[in-house]
Formats: structure tokens, sequence, C-alpha cells
């Protein structure tokens, strides 16, 4: 009966992070029937319900406080039976063993629980400073569809160095896409000093340029203001790209990122900058000169604005992930289903673990009739 309402109790129960219930969990169970099975089978010289105590151990990494103390009771009743077939098996001693694990089975259970909630209570935190940072993007801006792609390296992590944001402005839709050096909170606080500085000067700059001095100044004030003595200092590479309310171009002025690519009509463009700009912070070391390049963008046209995390993805022999060869042999598909194909593909290449955050955006300008151009 304890053993029915143990597993009956589990069943209800739902851990913190969702409903986590598989064959792992059973596996105290699993363990109780299989020693108590060997026990009752086997000769007495082989004492193997000795092992009894280890399923409440096992209980106390997985199991709440209450299933674990019945889960003990129910191993403390299983020893006592077989002291009524079985002489000499040491009872009293292997009982104070099971009652002695047990209850530090159900004290390690409580603390388990107490760290599992504050970590919860931590992930909540970090959810919400995800929604402020990288916001959900609207999927259109009149005439352009915008889809998003995040990934962080750690398989626990919410937030990261990586950047993303985009703002409908009176001079066209404008993005802006970047990486922070470094990991860790102090990446991501200068990843915010950056999209807060961005989502002001979008709206006020009428020049790309006007926007990137902008974002100087912004991570150049939080880099001082929070520099340690353990810690380098701050710089980020990052591109802005600007298309006019109607389209037929797009502005890009890339500060030392990865350089986008650009789909036409089954062909593939890297576009590369004219002449490159210093990141961000590193204006005053390499100089303030900023490029602004044009290029046409008609409907139909797919972008593609990622990180290097993307770019720099390796497979098993240490190889770079091939991003315009595969840019090149997908179709003329809708913004969300590229940038799902490049996630499950990008796991796929590197054998399910990334070593940097990744970010990207799909941008595209639909033809009128909702049509794609041939390939």
């Amino acid at each position: 009966m304890h053993f029915v309402i143990t597993f009956g109790w589990l069943r209800r129960r739902r851990p913190p992070y969702g409903d986590r219930w598989d064959a792992a969990h059973l596996s105290p169970v699993i363990l109780t029937v299989l020693i108590a099975g060997l026990a009752f089978s086997t000769p007495r010289q082989i004492a193997v319900s000795r092992l009894l105590p280890a399923a409440p151990a096992l209980a106390a990494a997985m199991w709440p406080v209450l299933p674990t103390i019945l889960l003990g009771a129910f191993c403390l009743l299983v020893m006592i039976s077989l002291s009524f077939f079985y002489a000499d098996l040491g009872t009293q001693y292997t009982a104070a063993a099971i009652v002695a694990v047990t209850l530090a089975a159900a004290y390690a259970s409580h603390v388990r629980l107490q760290r599992e909630e504050i970590l919860f209570q931590v992930r909540l935190v970090a959810d919400a400073a995800q929604k402020v940072l990288l916001r959900p993007l609207p999927r259109r801006f009149e005439d352009v569809e915008i889809e998003s792609l995040y990934l962080a390296a750690q398989e626990q992590a919410r937030i990261g160095g990586d950047f993303y944001e985009a703002a409908d402005t009176r001079y066209g839709v404008r993005l802006l896409i970047g990486d922070v050096r470094g990991k860790g909170l102090s990446a991501v606080g200068a990843a915010s000093a950056v999209i807060s500085c961005f989502r002001e000067a979008a709206y006020d700059e009428p020049d790309l340029r006007g926007i990137v001095h902008r974002l100087e100044t912004s991570i150049a004030r939080h880099s001082a203001a929070f520099l340690a003595p353990d810690l380098p200092e701050h710089f980020a590479t990052a591109l802005i790209a600007e298309i006019p309310h109607g389209g037929g171009h797009v502005r890009l002025l890339n500060c030392g990122h990865p350089p986008p690519l650009l789909a036409h009509r089954g062909k593939i463009r890297v576009l590369e900058p004219t002449t490159p700009s210093a990141p961000l912070n590193l204006a005053a070391l390499i100089g303030d000169y900023y490029c602004v390049d044009t290029v046409a963008f008609a409907q139909g046209d797919q972008l593609l604005l990622y990180t290097d995390g993307v770019s720099e993805t390796r497979d098993r022999t240490g190889e770079f992930f091939p991003l315009p060869d595969w840019m090149r042999r997908q179709g003329p598909e809708q913004p969300r289903e590229l940038l799902d194909r490049l996630h499950r593909d990008l796991l796929h290449y590197s054998g399910g673990r990334l070593d940097d955050d990744i970010a990207a955006l799909a941008v595209r300008c639909p033809n009128a009739q909702g049509q794609e151009h041939p390939a």
C-alpha cells in the first residue's frame, strides 16, 4: 500500500520546471523491486537485502520528501517480511540502516527542493530580462517581413552577449544585430546599453552614421562605468540595416560584423562592406569613419543577418559551417521556415553542441502578388 501511495503521489506532483516524469524517476521503485525479488529468491548467505538502504538514497536525488520517506518505510517492511522467512539476516542492523538512510535522504530531498525553487525563481527573472533585452519582434513592418532566432551556447542559459532589434521609423525599417565581446553578465550589460540606445536613436537620427555615433558613446560610457581590473574593456561588432518604406534598396553600415547574405532570384550574394568600419568602442583606436553601402533589395529578396556564432559553428573535424553554400541550397522559403531550418542544421552540424551564442534575423521583401521569384 505504501508503494501505491508513493507512486500515485509522484504522478500528481509536477516539478517546478514542467512535467519531467520519465523512466528515470521510477528507478528507485525499480531498484526496490529488484532487491526485494533477489532477496527472496537467492540463498540467505548472499544477503542481498542489505542493499535496501540504497533505494531511499537514490529517491532523494529526484523525489520529494514524503515519497522518499514512504519508500524507506516500504523497504523496512520488506526487510521485516524477509525476517519471517530467513533467520540470521541481521534484520536489526539492516533495519537501522534503512531508517538512518531514509532520514538522511528525506533531509537531502528537502534541501534539493529548496535549491530547485531558488533556481526556478532565478530562471523567471532571467526570462523577464530576456523579454526586455530581446523582446519579440513584430513579424511584419508594413511591406517587410522579419523573423528572429536566438540560441544560447549553454543549455540552461537565457541571455548572452548577442543582440538584435528592429524599429519602424519615419526613415524606414531599421535593424540592428551585434555581438558583445565576452560572455556572462558583463556582456549582457553592454548589450543592454547598446540596444537601449538604438531604440531611441533609430527614431531620432536621420542618418545611420548618427545612430552609430550614439551607440559608440553609449557603450563607451557603459564600459567606463563598469570597468573592473579583472574584466576586459567591452567592444561590440554591430550591423545596422535600413529599408526605406516602399523597399527597392537597403542601406548597410557594418561595424566589424559578419557580412549579411542576400538571396536574389536563387543567387546568394555576400554583402561585404566597401570600407570596413571599426567595432563599437574601438573608434578611438582605429578611427571613427563609417561607410554606408546601398544594395538593391527587390520584391521577393531575402536578407539574412547573423552573428559569428552561426558562421563559426564547427563540426567534429573543426570545419566551419558553410553558410553561403547552405543558403544557396535553400528555396524561396518564408523567413520563419528559413530560420527553423537553420536552427536544425546548425545543431546537426555541430553534433548538438554550440560553442557560442547565436542570433539571426531573416528579412524578406514579399512580392506584391504574394508569389516568389522563380529560382
